[in-house]
């Protein structure tokens, strides 16, 4: 019995969304917390799991602000540090005209950056079932070294380990340099959660069923979930394809933390399963779950703070 159903580590920042224009005709932003792998442990939270962070923020406003809302939500955060010499990071978000999102971050450098091996708690990992991580502490060498070492311990306790290659381009000096390390991301995990278009890019494939094979071939990663946003979601597992179909919503207002609250869903979902022994009706009703609360996300602003509860979740189940 381990105490932590999941660990994460990574980014944890303040995501500043549009939320209005003032009198003066300037767009006001709401300071949201977020951070993908503190969103993934929120739902994780509201599913009524036991989750801890590992992770950097700075010891100023924002980061206090953050370590007060990762508490309030339930995730356990004795490995989250506050730096005095390096502030938190910041992202700004804006909605472009074809729905999809832009980013500006504030990380030259952002504590996240600045995680270090030695600050890893290794018992921490070793007493967690999942350990989940994504390609933003990657992007530098001190959070790398720190991700490597927790995966090195994730795997001597025999955790089950989740990868998120999230790509967000601005964050990278180059994009042949995200490819080398998501490779590397792609290469420790038994389950991995990507989008849609994340696939293209990474594999150079226009087909999904194409690009998978490829990717699976070359790390041999048990359970892939692709997220398709509009188009619902599919999981590719033991030379299988199962498709879930989206739950489409009128008061979608933007996307943030649909792919997180998915990817926590489907991590519920095999707290309660041998990943060795997934049949396709386990990963229908995991998926179908998983595209309700995504669904729902969005209806939402911000992200950490507003993810559906599971009574949410199983009326919009029980309503189509």
């Amino acid at each position: 019995m381990k105490t932590y159903d999941v660990t994460a580590l990574g980014e944890l920042l303040i995501d500043f969304t549009e939320n209005g224009i003032s009198e003066q005709g300037n767009p006001l932003l709401e300071a949201n917390p977020g951070g993908a792998p503190c969103n993934v442990l929120s739902m994780l939270c509201r599913l009524g799991r036991k989750t801890a962070f590992i992770g950097k923020v700075g010891q100023d406003i924002w980061g206090n602000k953050l370590k007060e809302a990762v508490e309030e939500v339930g995730i356990d955060t004795r490995n989250l540090l506050m730096d005095k010499d390096v502030r938190t990071t910041l992202a700004f978000v804006v909605k472009k005209p074809d729905g999809d999102r832009d980013f500006a971050f504030y990380r030259s450098p952002g504590a996240d950056m600045m995680l270090s091996a030695e600050e890893v708690q290794e018992d921490l990992i070793a007493d967690s079932r999942i350990f989940h991580f994504g390609s933003l502490s990657l992007t530098h060498p001190a959070c790398r070294e720190a991700t490597k070492k927790a995966l090195r311990i994730a795997k001597e306790n025999g955790c089950l380990i989740s990868f998120d290659p999230n790509l967000r381009e601005p964050l990278w000096n180059s994009l042949d340099e995200a490819h080398e390390q998501i490779d590397f991301g792609m290469s420790q995990c038994d389950v991995m959660k990507i989008a849609d278009n994340e696939v293209q890019w990474f594999t150079g494939k226009e087909d999904f069923d194409e690009g998978i094979a490829d990717l699976q071939a070359r790390h041999g990663i048990p359970l892939i979930l692709v997220s398709k946003g509009r188009d619902g979601s599919s999981a590719y597992y033991k030379g299988r394809r199962i498709d879930a179909a989206p739950f489409l919503q009128e008061n979608t207002i933007e996307t943030t933390g649909a792919g997180d609250t998915f990817c926590a869903c489907v991590l519920n979902g095999l707290l309660d399963h041998d990943i060795h022994d997934l049949q396709a009706g386990d990963l229908e009703e995991i998926l179908r779950f998983a595209n309700a609360a995504a669904s729902l996300i969005t209806t939402k602003k911000g992200a950490l703070r507003v993810m559906p509860t599971l009574e949410e979740v199983d009326l919009l189940l029980s309503s189509r």
